[in-house]
């Protein structure tokens, strides 16, 4: 059984991470992982409708990423604001966090920050001077692989063309590859999970049954789980569509609109029971997302088809190229 972190680990060229996105949205390569016969294909996204069968449905996350990202007036300390808890309490993450202890102060839009308490967890409880709406000059909170600034064109393109529900820290990236043209030829529906910065968190026991994962909160409506009910095979888009229809409560073996969370962590030997075709990025090694799509078609053909992206130079991860699993 591979329930050892070491098994999910593999080496990855700096050069394939991708630092910027397609020229074009809708231009990556496409991987396509045949399951049952254990073979791989060669193609591009904008052949993904070749694939589909009558009774298809793809699920789509619409979640928004929020620009969460702001420096202090000095630029000295980077804050990643994860939520607002009052008109002048905040909850975030302070790089470098030496600098930000009980008590530490910091200018911000121009108001007065202060450090009110650390969490378990490395978070700051700050409070501000005046009420402040720091979202409205804040940047994307890119991921720490993609080593720059982010700029304005990160503003549109870390972003699905659409996304809909405000509260994510970090994109549902496998919808990075969607222009509206496309979805407009293709049977679909969406479901909403506010990616969490716990994406990001590495595995740190080798034992994978001792890891926790963070919360995420999600929620399906009447009309989507009517619509994913009545398909013939869904495909997931991504990873947290994954974990929502994995997790989500059921009545009479039929799905029920729902707002909840979910701390699912999916790897082998997990039995999936939502989903039978998922549409994937690249993941990065020793990662819980690695360890899901892992379970999804198999720890040995998806570390063979991770050898075979690197030697044909697939550009990997949020701004890369795509895996479609069959």
């Amino acid at each position: 059984m591979t329930t050892r972190l070491s098994d999910y680990d593999y080496d990855l060229p700096r050069e394939l991470i991708a630092q910027r996105p397609p020229a074009r949205r809708g231009d990556s390569r496409m991987m396509v992982l045949h399951r049952a016969a254990q073979t791989i294909e060669h193609r591009h996204f904008s052949e993904l409708k070749a694939f589909l069968q009558p009774g298809d449905l793809l699920v789509l996350n619409d979640t928004q990423v929020i620009p969460a990202r702001r420096l202090s007036d000095d630029g000295v300390i980077e804050f990643l604001f994860l939520e607002r808890l009052g008109p002048r309490r905040w909850k975030c993450l302070v790089t470098p966090g030496r600098k930000m202890r009980v008590g530490a102060t910091a200018m911000i839009g121009g108001a007065a920050l202060c450090v009110e308490k650390i969490t378990p967890e490395g978070e700051r409880i700050v409070v501000l001077d005046e009420d402040v709406d720091l979202y409205s000059g804040g940047s994307m909170p890119l991921p720490p692989y993609i080593r720059r600034e982010s700029d304005t064109e990160d503003a549109t393109r870390y972003q699905t063309v659409f996304a809909h529900a405000p509260g994510a820290l970090a994109a549902p990236t496998a919808g990075l590859h969607f222009t509206l043209a496309l979805l407009s030829e293709v049977p679909h529906t969406f479901v909403t999970l506010h990616v969490g910065t716990g994406t990001f968190l590495p595995v740190r026991s080798e034992n994978l049954a001792e890891h926790r994962m963070h919360a995420e909160r999600f929620s399906i409506s009447a009309s989507v789980a009517a619509r994913i009910n009545g398909a013939t095979r869904i495909i997931a888009v991504g990873t947290t569509v994954v974990r929502v229809l994995e997790s989500a409560r059921r009545e009479r073996g039929e799905l029920i609109a729902q707002e909840s969370s979910t701390d699912i962590f999916i790897y082998p030997p997990y039995q999936f029971r939502a989903i039978e075709v998922l549409l994937t990025n690249f993941h990065l090694p020793r990662s819980t997302l690695l360890m899901l799509v892992s379970a999804f078609a198999g720890r040995e053909f998806m570390l063979r088809a991770y050898q075979e992206a690197i030697r044909k130079r697939y550009r990997f991860y949020s701004y890369g190229d795509c895996m479609l699993i069959l």
